[in-house]
C-alpha cells in the first residue's frame, strides 16, 4: 500500500475547494440551527442556486465574475424568503420539511429540459472561468511545496475562497457578540421568553435563515469556480454531509464549522485510500470498488455516533443544543 501517496492526497484536502466550499455552507448551517435553532436540511439548494446564479450570470448575460456572485446572494436571499415566509411562524419540523423537499426541487428543475437554455439541464455548465482567471493576481506558474504544488489559478481559487471564508467566519464571530446575536441565540433556547419582551421573533428567524443562506450560497460559488455547475452535485447527501461536518467541529461554535470540513475531508481521503488497499490485500472480503463506497457508510455511523456521544461537536458546549435538552 502506497502510504506517501495516500497521505499527500489526504494532505492537499486541507486547502481544497471543495473543503472551503463546504466549510462556508456549515458555517451557514452554524447560523440557521447553532445559533438560531433553525432546522435547514435544505443546503444543498442554497449552494446550487448561488453556484447556478453564478454560472448563469456569466454564461447568458454575460456580466462579470463578480457581479454573478452578487446575482447568488440575491438568489439565496429570494430563496431564504420562499422558504421562510410560510414556515418560521410554525413549529422548527416544518421548516426541515419544506427545506428538504425544496432543496430537492430546486435541484429537478436545474435538471430540466424546460429551462435547457439556460442551465444545460442535466449536463451542467461549464466554460465560465475566463473572467475570474483574468482577474487573479499571482503571476503565471506553479507555486508551493510537498503536497500542495497549484498552478496560479488553482492558488488564485483556494485564495478567493479562503477570503470569502474568513469574511463569513468574521461576520459570524460579530454578530453573535452583538445584540442581534444575543436575541437570535434567545430565541433559540426559548422563543415564547423573547417573545414576551416585545421582540419580533419572526423578522429575527428570517435575518438569520438569510445570513446563513448567503453564507451556504458562496459556499456554492467557490464548489463552482474551478469546475463545473452539474446538477447531481446538489443531491440531499450534500446536504447531510454539511451536517455531520457542523455537528463534528460544533453546531453554535464560530471555528467549529471550519475544523469540521477540514477534519471531514482528510479522513474522507485516508478511507479512501486506505480502505481500496486493503480490499486489494485481501483483509477486507470485498472488492475495491465496494470498499471505496465503505466510506459512506461510515460517515453516516460517524453521523449517529456524534449525536449520541458529542453533540457538541469539538469546540461546542453541549447546553447550546437544542436537540440534546
Amino acid at each position: 500500500m502506497d502510504w506517501g501517496g495516500i497521505f499527500n492526497n489526504a494532505a492537499g484536502w486541507i486547502i481544497s475547494p471543495t473543503t472551503i466550499a463546504y466549510a462556508l455552507a456549515a458555517t451557514g448551517l452554524a447560523v440557521h440551527f447553532g445559533y438560531a435553532g433553525l432546522l435547514n436540511f435544505g443546503v444543498a439548494g442554497f449552494m446550487a442556486i448561488g453556484a447556478y446564479s453564478y454560472a448563469i450570470s456569466i454564461l447568458s448575460f454575460g456580466l462579470p465574475w463578480w457581479v454573478g456572485i452578487l446575482i447568488g446572494m440575491v438568489g439565496a436571499t429570494v430563496f431564504a424568503l420562499i422558504l421562510g415566509i410560510p414556515t418560521l411562524r410554525l413549529r422548527a419540523d416544518y421548516l426541515a420539511i419544506v427545506t428538504i423537499a425544496a432543496a430537492e426541487i430546486v435541484r429537478l428543475l436545474f435538471t430540466s429540459t424546460v429551462f435547457d437554455e439556460w442551465t444545460n439541464s442535466a449536463d451542467g455548465l461549464g466554460g465560465y472561468h475566463a473572467g475570474f482567471r483574468e482577474a487573479n493576481p499571482l503571476p503565471p506558474g506553479e507555486y508551493g511545496f510537498g503536497p500542495w504544488v497549484y498552478s496560479s489559478d488553482g492558488w488564485w481559487v483556494r485564495l478567493f475562497g479562503l477570503i470569502l471564508l474568513a469574511i463569513a467566519v468574521f461576520i459570524v464571530w460579530a454578530v453573535m457578540r452583538s445584540p442581534w446575536g444575543r436575541v437570535l441565540k434567545g430565541i433559540r433556547e426559548d422563543e415564547d421568553a423573547v417573545r414576551s419582551l416585545g421582540k419580533n421573533v419572526f423578522s429575527y428567524k428570517m435575518q438569520a435563515l438569510v445570513l446563513g443562506g448567503i453564507f451556504g450560497g458562496f459556499g456554492g460559488v467557490v464548489l463552482a469556480l474551478p469546475s463545473a455547475v452539474v446538477p447531481a452535485t446538489y443531491m440531499t447527501s450534500l446536504t447531510f454531509y454539511i451536517w455531520t461536518i457542523l455537528l463534528l467541529g460544533g453546531a453554535a461554535t464560530v471555528f467549529g464549522p471550519a475544523v469540521g470540513a477540514l477534519i471531514f475531508w482528510v479522513v474522507m481521503a485516508l478511507l479512501d485510500g486506505i480502505l481500496p488497499g486493503l480490499a486489494a490485500a485481501g483483509i477486507l472480503p470485498i472488492s475495491a470498488i465496494q470498499a471505496g463506497v465503505l466510506r459512506y457508510v461510515f460517515v453516516g455511523i460517524a453521523l449517529m455516533l456524534l449525536v449520541i456521544f458529542r453533540p457538541q461537536g469539538i469546540f461546542g458546549n453541549k447546553r447550546e443544543l437544542t436537540f440534546v435538552k
